[in-house]
């Protein structure tokens, strides 16, 4: 990675093989967010998918067990290794080489892609390290065949304006916080986005809004840790959006 790296590059490298061990277990990601963004997972089988800011591999995992073919990407090599090895591991249930894995930038233009390559791209809590997601959307609607879908996650607007105490809140503004949940201390750098920030660049690149999804904790997030389901049952963290192109 360049010097021009990505502002959370250094955190997720030291993060890689904490996040890795944890991302089945730990309460927000497997009981919370990864269940709402697969309901909303279009039928992939025989799809080809872009799988952004793929982390240590749980997705690249769902969408191979659907049917999908996958070129995954992420900004930490460390990161990749993870999810490289969460899918040989898992052979020959499921077959790796459906997977590509790329070492990309979401903030530099798509240009390894060809125009109309993917059927749908798939970006889980990734795109909240990117400042300018107009730019973002226009590449992903260049790749994304017509009809294609794109399905995304990402902080909440209401609560990251409360939870950053922002005074800026039709902003685009660079935040960070101290995460905790994954056994070492680390400082995350993201940028924190109003709805309209959130909802325009889609729109605005061509892709009709197709389903939005605020969600509830599962039971097994319940199971897990009681008082923050209950927090989550008060008001959501996340925001699942699914958009369309037109045919």
């Amino acid at each position: 990675m360049s010097d021009d790296k990505p502002i959370a590059y250094d955190a997720y490298q030291q993060l890689a093989d904490a996040y890795a061990e944890l991302v089945d277990v730990k309460p927000h990601n497997a009981y919370y967010e990864r269940p709402a963004m697969l309901s909303l997972l279009p039928d992939v089988n025989k799809q080809h998918i872009l799988d952004a800011g793929c982390g240590p591999g749980a997705y690249a995992e769902a969408l191979l067990r659907r049917g999908a073919s996958t070129v995954s990407f992420d900004a930490s090599d460390n990161m990749l290794e993870k999810a490289a090895q969460r899918l040989a591991d898992r052979a020959p249930e499921i077959d790796p080489l459906k997977c590509e894995f790329k070492q990309l930038d979401m903030t530099k233009p798509l240009d390894m892609f060809d125009d109309d390559t993917f059927d749908g791209v798939n970006a889980p809590l990734c795109l909240d390290y990117v400042e300018d997601w107009r730019k973002l959307f226009l590449e992903f609607a260049r790749v994304v065949k017509p009809g294609g879908w794109i399905l995304f996650s990402c902080g909440h607007p209401a609560s990251d304006a409360e939870y950053f105490n922002t005074e800026q809140y039709f902003s685009v503004e660079r935040v960070s916080a101290t995460w905790k949940g994954f056994g070492i201390h680390i400082n995350m750098p993201s940028y924190r986005r109003s709805l309209t920030e959130i909802l325009s660049p889609m729109i605005e690149a061509g892709f009709a809004i197709d389903k939005i999804h605020e969600p509830l904790p599962t039971e097994a997030f319940k199971r897990s840790d009681a008082y923050r389901y209950k927090l989550l049952l008060q008001r959501p963290v996340f925001l699942c959006v699914r958009g369309r192109l037109p045919s």
